[in-house]
């Protein structure tokens, strides 16, 4: 009779140095995000983050946008900023939130920290605030909210990557323009809150902080007589 053999234990073929090198570097890499975020300058900081990570990064302008994209495609992660041009962030959380699982992990983000109560009330998974962290703390507050995802966040951190001072300046000038047309009302409200996520994202004080609509006015009239590259504040050292 002959001597048994040992059965064959197929083994998945080992990754290659680089592409271990590759994964440690990118730890979101092949996840796909929709930022529901209507700032072009925010949506770039975000484009640069997930750049550095790894991940691929779709926007939508508006809720009606997003729902749209969200009735073809299925991302991993959507990011709904709380205010947007046609109505709260929140209304999308809420309807995310109620889908079978598995669903998108759903985050808030705002340039107001107390949105962040009213995020997790409807729904979501975390929250993000503005000025975006750095690489490995966006990282990590993904990967603690993504099932079976294993990775780590890279431990070279840093400032978030600096975004396009064009894009800040042409949210400035949407700012202007809607708020010349419409000095007082629910889109001067809407305003309001669209500069205050523009102006703590470029780490702006002053406008972050302008409550009244004629010194908000004034202040992006300010900025837009000011060269884009002078427009975006250096972080402070820690």
């Amino acid at each position: 009779m002959p001597a048994p053999t040992a059965s064959a234990v197929h083994l998945p073929p080992a990754l290659p140095i680089t592409d271990m090198a590759l994964m440690a570097r990118s730890p979101l890499r092949g996840l796909t995000i929709l930022a529901v975020e209507d700032s072009r300058f925010a949506c770039d900081a975000l484009r640069l983050l997930c750049q550095r990570s790894g991940a691929r990064l779709r926007r939508a302008e508006t809720l009606q946008a997003a729902r749209a994209h969200l009735r073809l495609y299925r991302p991993d992660v959507v990011l709904a900023d709380m205010g947007l041009p046609d109505g709260r962030g929140e209304d999308l959380i809420r309807d995310l939130a109620a889908l079978a699982r598995p669903r998108p992990v759903i985050l808030g983000i705002s340039g107001a920290p107390e949105r962040c109560a009213t995020a997790m009330a409807a729904g979501a998974d975390g929250f993000l605030g503005k000025p975006f962290p750095g690489p490995a703390a966006f990282q990590a507050s993904l990967l603690a909210l993504l099932p079976g995802r294993n990775g780590r966040a890279c431990m070279d951190d840093g400032d978030a990557p600096a975004a396009d001072p064009l894009a800040l300046r042409d949210d400035l000038a949407h700012a202007a323009a809607l708020l010349a047309a419409h000095p007082t009302g629910s889109v001067a409200d809407y305003v309001s809150c669209f500069v205050l996520g523009v102006a703590r994202t470029a780490g702006d004080v002053p406008l972050a902080t302008a409550v009244d609509k004629a010194d908000l006015a004034e202040l992006l009239a300010a900025r837009l007589a000011t060269p884009p590259a002078q427009l975006i504040a250096p972080r402070p050292a820690d």
